[in-house]
């Protein structure tokens, strides 16, 4: 039991970087003038590029901004919120 609760807690902690990683790149979005073929940039764009197409046909840009990060945001804050919740279930079961 121990050993899900340490993996959930990883995969939660994982999720964190990741939108730490994701406002960084919307962030870095308002700068048009970036060279996006920097090495960093262009890492921080192929990890999080797919993840953001997902929800870029979903929500199209209006008046030419994208707000389809709001529900990228939005989806993995719930998820982490539900592995934060299985977790907390989880290891006050176990006791």
């Amino acid at each position: 039991m121990s050993v899900l609760i340490f993996l959930l807690q990883v995969l939660a902690q994982t999720l964190s970087i990741y939108l730490l990683v994701l406002l960084v790149r919307v962030l870095l979005s308002w700068f048009p003038n970036l060279d996006w073929s920097n090495p960093l940039l262009a890492g921080v764009s192929a990890i999080t590029d797919p993840y953001l197409n997902a929800f870029r046909g979903l929500i199209p840009p209006i008046g030419g901004i994208d707000l389809s990060a709001l529900l990228a945001f939005l989806a993995l804050q719930l998820a982490q919120s539900l592995l934060n919740g299985a977790t907390m279930t989880l290891a006050s079961s176990a006791y």
